[in-house]
């Protein structure tokens, strides 16, 4: 029975926007990140569990979901309504507890697959055996499986029963206030997997907030919704209904339909099942629901239309939430160039102002050439050159620590460890300045083999040409002889060639060694991938459903 006419257009929205919204992450520790991070993963559940495949599936059965707290009734119910006892009852529960799903066995092929909830392993338990001469019933050799699920194992146990009206299921959710964590996750999925809400609350526990968070959730999506008042002592029933019916007035809930369910022998311990009389009343409107044409529809549509317009508030929410993401990484990647650009120009400034021809190394140059060596010096000077990126590297850094503890995201896993990368900072940084020695070395060696054609017995050594090339270069105003030595030993124009090509040389090294530190340093950021695409894909996948629909 087709009881919806849903345009294709409209599932393809639906589908392009649910992998939209599985793009979104919020990765970065930010005050709002939980709240965005299960409103997507609800979201996610209820486009998967139910939106997508009942629009995909009109004609499968209604499903209605039995959720409450713990101890409200809501197995006894089921097994009331079912007429035998399909789920386990009581208060005291397992630690993990498999939720039952029931159905006529005609319907069973619309759960046995992973039309809904397709993240619950599909569990059964062994029909009974055939009497003799019987035959056994037809099915699948998997519907003849014991085992309900692996430990950890999220897993829906499906039973069918001929007493249940074809077109109709029932699912005995978790407890909704279960102290298991998962038990509660898995309760709010499986509610927000139906077509039919029944929340199941008890006379000493109506005014509790856990259930009337969900009747307000259930009103936020217009959600077709039934409320039964459970265990409710006879002496009270008239008084308890009236207070009860004034609370959902007042929560603008007061046309939702409430049955009451008295207390009873069997409602204590989950020791038998209700008499028929006792949940007659909402058997018959369930029932009436799943197999009347137009309150098929009417449940059906309510719902689902319920849903799809939620994601008008939903999905600005989380595009807010990805755009809080991407605004708080950006402050990050700012703090981190602000801090090497700076650290960049000081190094600048210093080369030219000579500080890397200081200590050691100008005491080698002064040296130079009687007491000290053209290799002597080029060790110094390169040393020094070392000690200075590394003192940039390390002040850039603690310039971003000091920016980053005043950014809550920066507390995301691995940004602010860098104990880890001390001793291969000093590593990479004496790596690069070797290769820029021995480039300049190559250098040197070029121009003086120019030379060797034209004067052979006054050519110079190229170590001692690389030596006085790079304190020229690094020296400043101190190592102004450096330069003019150079020019006497190879010719004006042969100086002012090579230090044209070593400042050239020298510029492109300070770049690559800075800003291989700086992309190291954003390396775990880049990794979180926190970027502006998912606030404008969801913006846009909201418009084109808004237009479909």
């Amino acid at each position: 029975m087709v009881t919806l006419d849903v345009p294709p257009q409209l599932l393809d929205a639906l589908s392009a926007l649910r992998e939209r919204v599985a793009a979104a992450r919020f990765p970065l520790p930010l005050a709002g990140a939980p709240r965005a991070r299960a409103n997507r993963d609800e979201l996610l559940a209820q486009l998967d569990d139910y939106l997508v495949p009942r629009l995909r599936a009109p004609e499968a059965p209604l499903l209605a979901v039995i959720g409450g707290s713990t101890g409200a009734g809501k197995s006894t119910l089921l097994n009331s309504l079912v007429g035998r006892r399909v789920s386990e009852a009581g208060v005291l529960r397992p630690t993990t507890r498999t939720p039952v799903l029931v159905c006529h066995p005609e319907d069973h092929h619309w759960f046995a697959g992973m039309r809904v909830l397709p993240d619950l392993t599909r569990v059964w338990v062994p029909r009974p055996e055939a009497a003799d001469g019987e035959e056994e019933a037809d099915g699948d050799a998997d519907d003849l499986l014991a085992p309900l699920g692996e430990d950890g194992e999220r897993a829906l146990r499906i039973e069918t029963v001929e007493t249940l009206p074809k077109g109709l299921a029932l699912l005995d959710a978790p407890d909704i206030d279960s102290l298991i964590s998962e038990n509660r996750i898995l309760a709010a999925e499986l509610i927000s997997a139906a077509d039919v809400w029944v929340m199941v609350t008890t006379a000493s526990r109506y005014a509790d907030a856990v259930p009337w968070h969900l009747l307000r959730t259930a009103k936020e999506h217009d959600a077709t919704l039934v409320t039964v008042l459970d265990r409710v002592p006879h002496q009270l029933v008239t008084e308890v209904s009236r207070q009860y019916a004034a609370l959902l007035t007042k929560a603008g809930l007061g046309d939702v339909p409430r049955f009451t369910v008295p207390e009873l022998p069997e409602s204590a311990g989950g020791g038998g099942l209700l008499p028929v009389t006792a949940v007659a009343s909402l058997r018959a409107w369930l029932t009436h629901r799943a197999q009347e044409p137009t309150a098929r529809t009417q449940a059906i549509a309510r719902t689902a239309r319920g849903v799809i317009q939620s994601l008008d508030v939903r999905l600005p929410e989380l595009a807010a939430a990805v755009a809080a993401q991407y605004a708080a990484a950006l402050r990050l990647t700012s703090a981190v160039d602000e801090a090497y650009e700076s650290e960049h120009a000081r190094v600048r400034g210093r080369l030219q102002d000579g500080a890397v021809l200081a200590g050691g190394a100008l005491k080698r140059w002064r040296s130079y050439p009687l007491d000290c060596g053209a290799g002597e010096l080029l060790d110094s000077v390169g040393e020094s050159l070392e000690a200075l990126l590394l003192c940039a590297v390390t002040a850039a850094d603690e310039r971003i620590d000091d920016a980053w503890r005043r950014e809550p995201a920066a507390a995301a896993p691995g940004l602010m460890d860098r104990d880890r990368d001390a001793e291969s900072a000093e590593h990479r940084i004496g790596m690069a300045v070797r290769r820029w020695r021995r480039v300049l070395e190559e250098y040197a060696e070029d121009e003086v083999r120019g030379l060797d054609r034209l004067e052979r017995n006054l050519v110079p050594d190229p170590e001692s040409v690389a030596a006085l090339l790079a304190t020229a270069l690094l020296g400043g105003r101190r190592a102004r002889s450096a330069g003019e030595t150079l020019a006497e030993r190879i010719g004006a124009h042969g100086a002012l060639r090579l230090r044209d090509r070593g400042g050239r040389l020298l510029t492109g090294y300070l770049d690559t060694v800075l800003g291989a530190e700086r992309e190291r340093r954003l390396a775990p950021l880049d990794a979180l991938d926190v970027n502006p695409e998912p606030q404008a894909d969801l913006i846009a996948a909201l418009s084109v459903l808004q237009k479909e629909r």
